[in-house]
């Protein structure tokens, strides 16, 4: 079963604004409040990266940590009475292009991978 589903993704220009969303529709909530959550990114010919994680925390505030290259950038934030993260960016460059990946790795470090969403930033 599908545990995490991305959304938001989509072609902005540069210096434009994107939020990202990754529900765990399936997940206990227990479960997915303990989870440490995280997102990546990869673009092509390219290792997928961390791009933010944060780890529990409270039900709605965890320790974030966050790339150089995003940082100042781009706002993590999770809401797990909706069993939801979102990734926040602004100021969007050319160099975000990749598709955005969720991570939720449990306490057993088990991770569960979505699909992914694409982000496209133009020039």
């Amino acid at each position: 079963q599908v545990q995490l589903v991305e959304s938001g993704g989509g072609l902005v220009q540069a210096g434009g604004s994107l939020r990202l969303s990754c529900k765990a529709p399936r997940m206990i909530f227990s479960v997915f409040a303990s989870n440490i959550m995280a997102w990546y990114r990869q673009a092509p010919g390219k290792q997928r990266e961390l791009v933010a994680k944060l780890t529990p925390g409270t039900p709605t505030i965890g320790r974030e940590q966050y790339s150089d290259s995003v940082k100042g950038r781009f706002t993590m934030s999770r809401d797990n009475s909706r069993k939801t993260v979102y990734l926040q960016m602004t100021d969007l460059k050319p160099e975000d292009t990749a598709v955005y990946y969720c991570n939720a790795q449990t306490s057993t470090q088990i991770n569960h991978w979505g699909q992914g969403t694409q982000v496209t930033v133009s020039s």
